[in-house]
């Protein structure tokens, strides 16, 4: 179902991209796609009186808004079930020894997350049927999604490649901002064209670690549904409202090499290095103390993989409002650059007025005096 009322923001193509690939798989095994514009729930229920339908089977999640549309459906006059298969590991299934409804604290997670019982991998059916005469519907047409081709077909073949080629290096590599040494999986996570149990059972511990993250936020989520409008720890910060800093941050324009390249990634390509995420974000949060809200719900409208209990969660995580158990971390920009993009490429990739600045000079270009191509000064202080 297509809701008309939910913008997806600078998801609708790669959505549009997967959608297509999906009705292909099912095609092929003699099914199709049915595909229904308008409220959810509605459009639902009534292609199930279309078809006659004795039940209605979804996929669990943990947004206030799916939870609101599960709720719905489980009112109506027809069986209604949920499965799991957003995480690996059921966001309502483990609970801390101490008590409570979930996990606060990631490393006892990840303890008791590693221990869970697993569901079977399961290979897809071969033969679908669908029922005669049921009007199939159009899939609307949209702009392709450069850099990330949606649907399954692109999300195996990027998988295979990179399970091939760069898993052993992932632990050494994954924080390399020019290398750029991570899977880039996680849009296809995100609108499950990949199975995240699938992946566990053939990643590395270092790899998984990362999904078990994706999973411990998800069971926050779960717990506190107002993730993405409440601190989930109040009374930590207070803010200042500027809206030029906040444009500046948004443009990638805050004379901050480091923030400004990825800020720039993210506008250009829907999705940044994690590493860059936590540098622009601990930027905003704790240099310019501009409110993580004001961040997220960028990042949410750019980011291909955008869902809100991994993109609030970790935003919380870097404001110190949310999990972190360092609340007062800090993350130095330009430590941080010298560290990760030592050669400076990465700022060179991504800020082309710093092109012809050598080295690691490309992350203090105020040192060289005065503006470098029209390069702005630093908004705040390092």
């Amino acid at each position: 179902m297509l809701d008309d009322a939910v913008p997806a923001g600078n998801r609708t193509p790669f959505l549009l991209e997967c959608l297509a690939d999906l009705r292909d798989s099912l095609r092929a095994r003699g099914g199709d796609l049915v595909v229904r514009h308008g409220d959810v729930v509605a459009e639902t229920m009534r292609l199930a009186r279309e078809v006659g339908a004795d039940a209605v089977f979804a996929a669990a999640d943990v947004s206030s808004l799916a939870r609101r549309r599960q709720r719905r459906l489980d009112g109506e006059r027809i069986a209604f079930r949920l499965f799991p298969g957003v995480t690996v590991v059921p966001p309502d299934l483990l609970r801390p020894s101490g008590g409570g409804d979930h996990y606060r604290v990631f490393t006892p997670y990840w303890r008791a997350w590693s221990a869970a019982p697993r569901r079977a991998v399961l290979p897809p059916p071969e033969v679908i049927s669908l029922p005669s005469g049921i009007r199939v519907g159009r899939i609307p047409a949209g702009p392709s999604c450069t850099g990330f081709p949606g649907g399954e077909t692109a999300a195996r073949r990027r998988m295979e490649a990179w399970l091939r080629d760069g898993l052993d290096d992932y632990a050494e590599g994954h924080d390399d901002l020019a290398g750029d040494r991570t899977s880039r999986l996680s849009p296809y996570l995100r609108f499950g064209c990949l199975s995240p149990l699938e992946l566990a059972s053939r990643g590395n511990p270092d790899f998984v670690r990362q999904l078990c993250w994706r999973d411990f936020h998800h069971q926050v989520a779960f717990a506190f549904p107002e993730l993405n409008r409440r601190d989930y720890r109040p009374g930590r910060r207070e803010w200042r409202d500027d809206k030029d800093a906040l444009q500046a941050w948004m443009a990638g324009m805050t004379g901050v090499p480091i923030v400004d390249a990825g800020m720039r990634q993210l506008a250009a390509e829907g999705w940044m290095h994690n590493r860059a995420r936590m540098i622009t974000a601990s930027y905003l949060v704790k240099h310019l103390r501009i409110d993580w809200r004001s961040g997220a719900d960028h990042f949410f409208d750019l980011l291909l993989d955008g869902d809100v209990a991994n993109n609030y969660g970790n935003w919380q995580w870097v404001a110190g409002t949310g999990n972190d158990t360092r609340p007062n971390r800090t993350f130095n920009p330009i430590r941080q650059a010298k560290r990760h993009d030592p050669d400076g490429e990465y700022v060179h990739r991504h800020v082309p007025e710093l092109a012809d600045v050598p080295g690691k000079l490309v992350h203090e270009p105020w040192l060289l005096g005065g503006e470098v191509g029209g390069y702005p000064p630093p908004l705040t202080p390092l």
